[in-house]
């Protein structure tokens, strides 16, 4: 053995009349290749507890209301077959115009008294005060009480003859209206209700997008003598549009989606002044056992919260700030 010759050096041996190693060249990017997989096999096993419940009570549900809208059922015969015929009679009945009516009424009332009240609520508990952390669990209390239990506390509240609300009304000599037993005002009564529930929400969403604006531009804009009002309108909301999207997006879904305090508070009532179109998609099925009907109420449904969405997503870019 020479002595340049390094000690445990493997050389690979080398076929005749060429230098290269006989051992087969990796391929470039195989390595990156292969950890890109595994890395997305760990995604996937991640999001697996999330992802099989989504597809088992969301999707998979989804895609057999949509089959069960072209058929007639009553959930215990076997279906049958109809085509388009109950999207024809729902597009002809006067019913499926004043539930959705109703509907549009409410988020109507529900998206400016949550939004104007949760972004006060966002800016005053966005100061700090003695106080401040308890004020912020007791506002979002409502959000995660019962909706039975706040149906409960509101039917009391909203009582034409012993009600705390009339009561007070009746002080200063103002003769309250009979709220959720008037036709009148049922639908009034709900968004009261639903407003004071979702509030917290809505506060918490956006208390969370104030506290990412930085302090040095609202102190420079005060020191320049911009006043209050000024500030929040070409400061504070074009930095929070983001939390403002998002909140306006959300509500707007949940607001087509209203079902249990309607259900909760009037039934849908009196004489079906307060009926929504989720309940009334409920009394089709276990009431009337037109299933199929149903589901395709269900679907005109989701095609109107889809397209709402989608407008808002194209017009996004042309208010919200993402900077």
């Amino acid at each position: 053995m020479n002595r340049g010759t390094t000690v445990g050096t493997a050389v690979s041996p080398a076929s005749p009349g060429s230098s290269k190693p006989l051992t087969p060249e990796r391929k470039p990017g195989q390595t990156a290749r292969a950890r890109r997989n595994k890395a997305t096999m760990i995604a996937y096993l991640f999001l697996a507890p999330s992802a099989i419940p989504l597809l088992a009570f969301v999707v998979v549900p989804m895609f057999r209301a949509a089959w069960a809208s072209l058929h007639t059922w009553n959930l215990i015969s076997p279906m049958k077959w109809t085509g388009l015929s109950n999207y024809q009679e729902l597009f002809t009945d006067q019913d499926t115009l004043v539930v959705f009516g109703h509907t549009l009424y409410y988020v109507a009332g529900t998206l400016p008294l949550t939004f104007v009240g949760g972004l006060a609520l966002a800016l005053g508990l966005n100061r700090a005060f003695r106080g401040r952390n308890l004020l912020r669990g007791v506002y979002f209390l409502p959000v995660v009480t019962s909706w039975i239990a706040v149906a409960i506390v509101w039917r009391w509240l909203l009582n034409p003859s012993v009600g705390i609300v009339n009561t007070v009304l009746a002080n200063f000599g103002i003769d309250g209206p009979g709220w959720w037993t008037d036709p009148t005002w049922s639908m009034p009564s709900i968004i009261l209700a639903s407003a004071w529930k979702d509030l917290g929400y809505v506060m918490v969403l956006l208390l969370a997008g104030l506290q990412t604006i930085p302090t040095d531009v609202q102190e420079a804009a005060t020191l320049d003598g911009v006043g209050w009002f000024s500030r929040l309108r070409t400061i504070t909301l074009p930095l929070l549009s983001p939390q403002i999207f998002f909140v306006v997006i959300i509500s707007l879904i949940n607001g087509f989606q209203v079902f249990d305090q309607v259900y909760a508070m009037t039934g849908g009532g009196p004489n079906g002044s307060s009926e929504v179109v989720v309940e009334r998609v409920y009394d089709l099925t276990f009431r009337y056992g037109q299933a199929g009907m149903a589901s395709a109420l269900s679907m005109l449904l989701f095609g109107v919260i889809m397209t709402i969405t989608m407008i808002q997503i194209r017009g996004e870019r042309k208010w919200v700030n993402y900077a």
